[in-house]
């Protein structure tokens, strides 16, 4: 498997949200158009991985830049306890 740097797979992505892959991809499709996120297909011959190709999902700078302020938007009504993981 090829895959590409610093990327998230859709799979990935599902597990680690909970989110039904209904939900999850048009999420990702609407970021991406939104320039928010990038996406990038695995290299390599699906019947020679005996499985399909994934997508790998990365945040841009752009999607940095928007989340932060949406952040620090939300960080007065919420609190910085919010955000902490």
């Amino acid at each position: 498997m090829n895959r590409p740097s610093q990327g998230v797979s859709g799979a990935e992505i599902s597990k680690e949200t909970g989110l039904a892959s209904g939900s999850l991809y048009p999420i990702l499709m609407r970021l991406e158009k939104a320039g928010w996120l990038s996406s990038e297909w695995e290299a390599g011959d699906p019947a020679t991985m005996g499985r399909p190709r994934r997508r790998f999902y990365r945040v841009t700078a752009l999607g940095q830049r928007e989340v932060g302020a949406v952040r620090d938007a939300l960080t007065p009504n919420f609190g910085a306890a919010a955000w902490a993981v």
